[in-house]
């Protein structure tokens, strides 16, 4: 899971397993499988970078 930041400033556990798309325009947008999306404060790269971080916690540096 990674945690992102709302726009109201609250954070939230996401699973990064469940994240469809990511888009910017210009709030980033998030859809998970379920359809549901979420509209966080940080960057696309940002979510990104994060998801990368994660999947090597778990994984191995070869993720």
């Amino acid at each position: 899971m990674i945690q992102l930041t709302r726009l109201n400033g609250q954070p939230i556990m996401v699973n990064s397993d469940l994240i469809e798309s990511v888009e910017t325009t210009p709030d980033t947008v998030i859809t998970l499988v379920s359809g549901n999306k979420l509209i966080v404060r940080d960057s696309m790269d940002a979510i990104q970078s994060l998801i990368i971080e994660f999947k090597r916690k778990i994984y191995g540096s070869s993720a």
